[in-house]
């Protein structure tokens, strides 16, 4: 199949999933409450028991500092000047987020990087790692085995590899050891921050909110935040909270909006999107080196010396393109059919939509990640 043909199947999947009727959705899936949040922490440590997959100690002195310290705090003292050639260690960074309303005791996962030059982490264990928040408080300590989900082998200069083998998981092993207060808003009243920045949203939500509860309950202050007038008292409040998440807002139509991964080649549209009638001339530029090695040889008797030249073929084709006219569409399956019209590849069309909105024909925000 060709690749203009398999991203017009493509587009044509994307156009059937989002072109069903918009369906209801709770609050809780648009919002969030204010306060309600994760907080990231951060830990140094050490992972060892590796199969001679650690860090090479001559590249990484920092995994050596660390060994020499540990062993130092448990009492163990090095002669000066001792080499450590550890294979079986390696010197990792442990992520984890700390979830909204944690107590000591809760158990959560915890992510084990490499950031040495270690070839795998699998089979390995972590020590004890103090976790660390943005202020420099310790809030959790992970300790466990790592799972690594790849697997690989070398020998004789081949290598296979599976997946990555450099990070691992932990699953439950960091333990909270401080809590952070999580304020249910400020005195009467609670807030709720809708996901993405939406006028006629938030005010469909306030509305929702007033038929089911009581007129004068949510009030929109801007096009993210509801500010809700909730009981005092913790435990109605928090069944309060729980009625609001599970009422039901159809929210506004989306903003027209194309997003274009350059890096991949994905182009992805929303059913908002729209083109105006334009003309739209596409064709593929190609350019091609090639070099080749000669061997010039001299004359007879004339005192001259071989020598290799090389020689350089530029070749530069075009194909042809023909001018196609696209049809205005208000609909995503009238501009996918538009779009495959042209027979350009994923790639291809990355520059058209960006000549089309230059042109103003394309009735949809730009945006490139």
């Amino acid at each position: 199949m060709k690749p203009g043909k398999q991203f017009a199947s493509l587009l044509l999947a994307i156009c059937l999933v989002l072109a069903s009727p918009v369906r209801a959705e709770r609050i809780k899936d648009l919002t969030s409450v204010q306060g309600v949040r994760q907080n990231q922490l951060l830990g140094y440590g050490l992972v060892v028991g590796l199969d001679g997959s650690g860090d090479q100690t001559t590249q990484t002195p920092f995994t050596v500092q660390s060994i020499i310290n540990m062993l130092s705090n448990m009492g163990v003292t090095l002669p000066p000047g001792t080499s450590l050639q550890l294979k079986n260690v390696a010197a990792v960074m442990v992520t984890s987020s700390l979830p909204a309303f944690a107590r000591n005791g809760q158990q959560i996962d915890v992510t084990v990087s490499s950031m040495g030059n270690a070839k795998s982490l699998r089979g390995g264990t972590l020590l004890m790692t103090p976790l660390k928040g943005a202020d420099g408080n310790i809030y959790a300590v992970a300790q466990g085995n790592v799972l690594v989900s790849g697997a690989g082998a070398s020998a004789g200069g081949s290598k296979v590899q599976i997946n990555h083998l450099s990070v691992g998981r932990i699953a439950a092993g960091a333990t909270v050891e401080r809590t952070v207060p999580t304020p249910l808003g400020e005195g009467e009243f609670v807030f709720l921050e809708l996901n993405s920045t939406d006028f006629g949203t938030v005010q469909r939500v306030a509305d929702a909110i007033n038929r089911s509860v009581g007129v004068g309950t949510a009030h929109a202050e801007d096009g993210r935040r509801i500010r809700l007038r909730a009981p005092l008292e913790p435990d109605i409040r928090v069944a309060f909270l729980g009625r609001i998440e599970n009422i039901e807002v159809q929210p506004q139509q989306m903003a027209a909006k194309v997003i274009v991964n350059g890096r991949t080649g994905s182009v992805v549209m929303n059913q908002a999107v729209a083109i105006d009638t334009c003309a739209v001339a596409h064709g593929g530029l190609s350019v091609t080196v090639s070099s080749e090695q000669q061997v010039s040889q001299p004359a007879p008797l004339s005192g001259g010396q071989t020598v290799v030249t090389e020689r350089a073929d530029i070749q530069v084709a075009q194909q042809a393109g023909s001018l196609l006219t696209l049809k205005a569409g208000v609909s995503l399956s009238e501009v996918v059919k538009a779009l495959n019209a042209i027979g350009a590849s994923p790639l291809d069309l990355i520059a058209i939509l960006q000549a089309m909105k230059a042109a103003g024909a394309l009735r949809a925000e730009l945006e490139i990640i």
